[in-house]
């Protein structure tokens, strides 16, 4: 994905998403949180970006997760994969894991520990298996354990969990200088946030630049207090 963006000097540049996020960051050896990997796809644009990058990353879909370890072999000594999910608490909880239909079966990147709701009629050819138990971790919890007082940039897409990412990790919030974020302002899925419920959920934050799409969209912000 590529969008236009003006430099200070008032010259417009054609970049990646990955590529103006690593150029805000300003930084060689960022700490970036990768929440809801999938296979590792923007890790590994990070990582290409950023070979000092530090990546945590947290998946708990087993078939997302397998194909990470395949994909990002070469670079599995640079990046800590965690097989959980980031959530509200500390134990389990269902996933619903996500299919398709046709050319989309095997379709693992709509799964959520939160129920599909709209995402049932606004992605009819999606459908959603059984759930599955999966571990689950507080944000503030991991990042006390692992140690990490300050994160560059935290990527998120939770699929309509965004509320139990944020509530599980107040405290790492204040000290986390960039976040990125998938929303929907449909409840695509049970109990899912608007971007401005989101917002009223981070005071301290601010929007750098939003990127639409046509049911759901992306959106960066910046923590004005670090």
């Amino acid at each position: 994905m590529q969008w236009t963006f003006r430099t200070h000097e008032g010259e417009l540049v054609l970049v990646t998403v990955h590529e103006h996020i690593i150029s805000l960051l300003q930084k060689p050896d960022p700490v970036i949180l990768d929440i809801g990997c999938n296979d590792g796809t923007d890790s590994r644009c990070f990582l290409e970006l950023c070979p000092e990058a530090k990546l945590h990353c947290f998946e708990p879909d087993p078939r997302a997760a397998a194909r990470f370890k395949t994909k990002m072999e070469p670079h599995l000594d640079k990046v800590a994969l965690f097989e959980v999910a980031i959530s509200d608490r500390n134990g389990t909880i269902d996933f619903h894991p996500s299919n398709g239909e046709g050319e989309a079966k095997e379709w693992d990147l709509s799964g959520s520990i939160r129920r599909p709701k709209k995402h049932l009629v606004e992605y009819d050819w999606v459908r959603f298996d059984r759930p599955i138990p999966v571990e689950t971790r507080r944000l503030d919890d991991w990042c006390d354990e692992a140690g990490l007082k300050k994160i560059d940039l935290i990527w998120m897409d939770v699929q309509g969990a965004e509320a139990d990412v944020i509530d599980g990790g107040k405290e790492i919030l204040d000290k986390t200088r960039f976040l990125y974020t998938e929303y929907s302002d449909k409840e695509l899925y049970e109990g899912q946030l608007s971007l401005q419920a989101i917002l009223r959920l981070l005071p301290s934050f601010e929007v750098v630049i939003q990127y639409p799409r046509e049911v759901e969209g992306d959106v960066l912000l910046r923590n004005t207090s670090l």
